[in-house]
């Protein structure tokens, strides 16, 4: 059975793993429903959200806990994943600040499929709420999607476009696959959350082995993966803190309750580059939003369509009417010389061969010399291979292995977190289990090192009055951590206005 994601290496908090199976269901939801029978002390742990919102809300926070309609749980394995969070205040602050740009949106979908609202934030449990996510396993996208289990769900991936990293495309897909999954599993959310993060098939096997041994079918009672063990709780727990968020102590950062991006249809194929300048946008903040193109241009064959923020989009448009269509894109004439192919020519201009078989409507890819070719290009230039091959390169500098030294108080998880790799991954480098004691002076192999600054730039900040270590942090989206790294000698008792500090911020190149 395809699990719906898979584990995502990177957050701060790791997420727990997926199996790496891509294997698409081979059940049909009858089929499925037929393999439940008798399964009857299966109860829903939810009710449907109500159908109607009362006065309209100020904040998506309030919109978003009105909706919650998962039961109140008392569980051990909650309260471990909240005290987890609560260790890492800066990190509730991060997945705000992600976040902010897609809650009101994934909402809509939540509301108008009257799904809890709680599952709005799956994304911080799947990929802490980046949009370039992918983890090892090749899961993308906010919702972590494998490559089958979004195929299975309508979610295109070529060489142009990866429709589980498209912020829309893939927040309508995970939504009616949750839709689906609870459907059959008979309105028990709990079990829906761990056939999303398991598979079907792994909830259906642990219920049938339950069943034959007369012990109970809830969630909290089954069998399941370590990983999945852990997953529900660990939802549950970012909810349950958010909703009460005061008497955690934690903030809650503004976020209206109003859409902050919008949908625009181009109609066909555009530069990356231009749009951004049309939308009056930095190529870098665009492709944030634009995340399922892999390309310096929108696919071919669609879709046609841009994020961008609200305050833009009508702007936007207008620019975009006036443009003729020649110069949505750049082109290279090209006469083929004797030896050329398509694969040559591509590597060339830095493209594909079948970005050229389709802008030159070639049945194959038989060319000939002393023809001509129109080669489409990227008016990115040299940044174009720094913007879309990030990916690569931020994977090669966490390449390395180092020998960490195990200290008191330290967890797996904690671990895990400092070094940007999961929990499981580390049990496995060094033959032990997730739930194997650490001690102090313990020596751990880490294969994946701590984020790499290669692809940062260093900038000088001024204290101003009134500024705070956690203030700074927020700005620039770095943790106090690496402030007081980068400043060992400069950090007394208090930030003195005037003050210059030293601070790496990321580049242009998408985290991953």
């Amino acid at each position: 059975m395809a699990s719906g994601c898979a584990q995502q290496t990177r957050n701060i908090v790791p997420p727990v793993q997926r199996p790496v199976s891509e294997t698409p269901p081979t059940h049909s939801t009858d089929s499925l429903h037929q393999s439940l029978r008798g399964f009857a002390s299966v109860s829903p742990a939810a009710v449907t959200p109500p159908d109607t919102l009362p006065a309209p809300f100020e904040t998506v926070w309030q919109r978003l806990f009105f909706l919650y309609s998962l039961p109140e749980i008392s569980n051990p394995r909650i309260d471990r994943e909240i005290a987890r969070y609560l260790r890492h205040p800066e990190y509730l602050i991060t997945i705000q600040q992600r976040a902010k740009p897609y809650l009101y949106n994934i909402l809509e979908e939540i509301e108008a499929k009257k799904l809890p609202g709680e599952l709005a934030l799956l994304p911080v449990v799947e990929s802490a709420f980046k949009p370039h996510a992918r983890s090892s396993s090749n899961a993308s996208g906010l919702w972590q999607f494998m490559p089958a289990t979004g195929r299975l769900m309508g979610l295109k991936q070529n060489w142009w476009y990866d429709g589980r990293e498209d912020i829309f495309a893939s927040t309508r897909a995970a939504t009616t696959y949750l839709q689906q999954l609870n459907e059959t599993f008979d309105g028990d959310w709990l079990l829906t959350l761990a056939a999303y993060n398991a598979g079907k098939g792994t909830v259906i096997k642990a219920m049938q082995k339950n069943r034959k041994k007369n012990l109970p079918l809830d969630y909290w009672s089954l069998p399941l993966p370590s990983e999945t063990r852990t997953y529900v709780p660990r939802l549950l727990a970012i909810a349950k803190i958010f909703s009460n968020a005061a008497s955690y102590n934690v903030e809650l950062l503004p976020i209206a309750n109003q859409p902050a991006i919008a949908s625009v249809d181009i109609g066909s194929q555009l530069d990356l580059a231009l749009a951004a300048e049309m939308a009056n946008m930095p190529i870098d903040d665009f492709i944030q939003l634009n995340p399922g193109f892999k390309r310096w241009c929108t696919a071919p064959s669609g879709p046609h369509r841009v994020l961008i923020p609200v305050s833009q989009a009508e702007s936007f448009k207008s620019t975009l009417a006036e443009l003729p269509a020649a110069k949505r894109m750049q082109w290279q004439r090209h006469k083929i010389k004797p030896g050329e192919n398509l694969s040559l020519i591509a590597k060339k201009y830095q493209t594909s061969a079948s970005a050229i078989r389709h802008a030159n409507q070639l049945p194959s890819d038989r060319i000939r010399a002393g023809q001509a070719l129109l080669i489409p290009l990227s008016s990115l230039g040299t940044y174009h291979d720094r913007l879309f091959a990030g990916k690569a390169r931020d994977t090669s500098t966490r390449q390395r292995k180092v020998i960490y030294k195990v200290r008191k108080g330290d967890t797996f998880w904690d671990i895990a977190r400092k070094y940007s790799v999961n929990s499981t991954d580390i049990a496995r480098w060094n033959r032990l289990h997730t739930n194997s004691i650490l001690r102090p002076g313990q020596r751990l192999v880490i294969k994946s090192g701590k984020t790499s600054y290669n692809n940062s730039q260093p900038i000088h900040y001024t204290v101003k009055k009134g500024d705070s270590l956690f203030k700074i942090s927020r700005k620039f989206g770095v943790s106090i951590a690496d402030l007081r790294k980068w400043n060992p000698n400069k950090m007394g008792k208090f930030l003195q206005p005037g003050q210059k500090l030293h601070i790496r911020v990321a580049s242009a190149a998408p985290s991953t």
